[in-house]
């Protein structure tokens, strides 16, 4: 994203707390902007308030299924308030609250990443027949049959073929979830005017929001 947006004209701070995403956006840098001082890339946390001071204020401040993985979700959602100018926009991605399957996918999270390696096959196989299989099944049974990951990596807007994106679901821990009416409300009482909505119609994913800053708190 943060290439697709330099590419757009814009100026990019971009950050992230894993090494390997640094590595690998600073890759994407080296390669179609090299030497190029509108565009930084640097290791940081979301969680680190000292960090995110030094970093000023941004016409858009843009996180698509990140804060919900830092273990402090509602912490790093205030963090990054700041970070937005005045009128500026805030891009969010957000998992979806489930109730009780929320409860059982923490659960099932939870157990995957405290088994070694070699067992985790036991979490990934009914997980799997879960996610995948069945939905084919009442496909098949409905009439309306298609192989929905034969073309997955090439028509998935997530980048990854289907067996590695249902891995980034299962083992996708700390886990936390929020409805779209508590992020509305969080945001709203810091002072941002909800523009745009995007649910996941009660399911499985993310809702994703768009606000606009419109008081300085």
């Amino acid at each position: 994203m943060s290439l697709a947006a330099r590419r757009l004209g814009a100026d990019i701070y971009s950050f992230d707390y894993d090494p390997q995403s640094v590595a690998c956006t600073t890759e994407l840098k080296q390669r179609y902007y090299p030497n190029d001082d509108k565009w930084h890339v640097e290791e940081g946390s979301v969680l680190d308030t000292e960090y995110l001071a030094r970093l000023g204020q941004f016409d858009i401040v843009y996180s698509w299924g990140v804060l919900h993985h830092t273990g402090e979700m509602w912490q790093a959602l205030e963090n990054i308030s700041p970070l937005v100018a005045h009128r500026g926009k805030l891009f969010i991605a957000i998992y979806n609250n489930q109730g009780g399957a929320s409860k059982r996918w923490l659960s099932v999270k939870k157990l995957y990443n405290k088994l070694p390696s070699t067992f985790r096959f036991l979490i990934l196989i009914p997980a799997y027949l879960h996610l995948r299989l069945r939905p084919m099944i009442i496909s098949i049974i409905r009439g309306k049959f298609s192989n929905p990951w034969k073309n997955y990596a090439k028509t998935s807007t997530r980048g990854m073929s289907s067996w590695y994106d249902f891995i980034d679901w299962v083992g996708g821990f700390p886990f936390e979830v929020a409805k779209p009416e508590e992020i509305f409300q969080f945001y709203y009482q810091q002072g941002f005017e909800l523009q745009k909505l995007k649910t996941c119609a009660g399911g499985l994913g993310c809702n994703e929001f768009i606000f606009i800053k419109k008081h300085v708190q």
